[in-house]
């Protein structure tokens, strides 16, 4: 039903009156509330604090924990790259000692000066006894080198064998311990001739004393030249005892411990006897100077 007009004006004046007291009261709130409801946001705060504050430990702990597990892989990678480090410098290390030792034993052997109109070269010892000698080492230098049947194999201290097989890039040293090893030397000092013969042991003994003249413990015992395969004078060992008819010579090179050898040619190859076939042999197993001798390993 369509109101009437007197109603609809009086409706009308209400509801400014109204919106009019709405907006009074509006900007009365606005005007008290930084007096009013401070306190009440207070109270509010306090009492919502300690919900707050069990409600953040949660958060603070799991920071807390995050920060330490970075922490943790921060050392971690640290650690790993330290371990890495110390691996490097731990090989440099090897590195740098084993330098050391090739330099020294070099130097050592630059104290052997040859005799002028000899050639050497230096070789490093790659393997032990093999093939059909007790007591032999293989160098890394052959007949591409300049290594030959005879030249003799040095150390800094003294004789250690003589070159009994030669090959394109290796040969084989037969030391002078070898059941197989004859070697002509001179007791220095008396003078007397006799023969180094190794016997597997590690002094060979001395045989065949010229005169069969007295050998002291500490004579000197040199190569003598006889049989043209080793030049006179090279210092094999020391006598250091006398073992029943034999006096035993203890090496100056050690010999268990051999690096470095410097073979050297004297130029003497030429007084060696081509080596002899088996045929030739008739089945008889022979030494490198090609006499008669039993089998070599004992």
């Amino acid at each position: 039903m369509p109101l009437l007009p007197a109603r609809r004006a009086a409706i009308e004046r209400i509801s400014t009156a109204l919106l009019v007291a709405a907006s009074a009261v509006m900007i009365l709130i606005g005007k008290t509330d930084q007096v009013v409801f401070q306190s009440l946001r207070i109270s509010v705060m306090d009492a919502a604090a300690p919900a707050l504050e069990l409600m953040s430990r949660p958060a603070a702990a799991l920071d807390v924990a995050a920060e330490r597990v970075h922490r943790f892989l921060a050392v971690y990678r640290e650690n790993l790259r330290l371990a890495e480090e110390n691996q490097r410098l731990l090989v440099l290390e090897q590195v740098a000692l084993r330098l050391s030792v090739e330099n020294e034993q070099l130097r050592e052997l630059s104290k052997l000066v040859p005799e002028p109109g000899t050639s050497f070269i230096t070789a490093r010892v790659i393997s032990d006894t093999g093939g059909p000698y007790a007591r032999s080492v293989t160098v890394n230098a052959g007949r591409e080198n300049g290594v030959a049947r005879g030249q003799a194999a040095m150390t800094a201290s003294g004789l250690v064998g003589r070159v009994v097989e030669a090959g394109r890039r290796a040969a084989r040293i037969l030391l002078i311990t070898d059941l197989n090893s004859r070697v002509p030397v001179i007791v220095d000092g008396s003078r007397e001739r006799a023969i180094l013969a190794g016997d597997n042991s590690a002094r060979p003994s001395l045989r065949y004393v010229d005169g069969g003249g007295a050998v002291r413990v500490g004579d000197r015992i040199v190569t003598s030249g006889q049989g043209g395969v080793l030049p006179p004078g090279l210092p094999v060992g020391l006598v250091a005892g006398v073992d029943g008819e034999a006096a035993r010579v203890e090496p100056y090179a050690v010999l268990p411990r051999l690096d470095y050898l410097r073979i050297v040619d004297y130029g003497l190859g030429d007084a060696l006897p081509d080596p002899l076939s088996v045929a030739a042999r008739g089945g008889k197993r022979t030494d490198a100077s090609g006499s008669g001798l039993p089998p070599p390993r004992h």
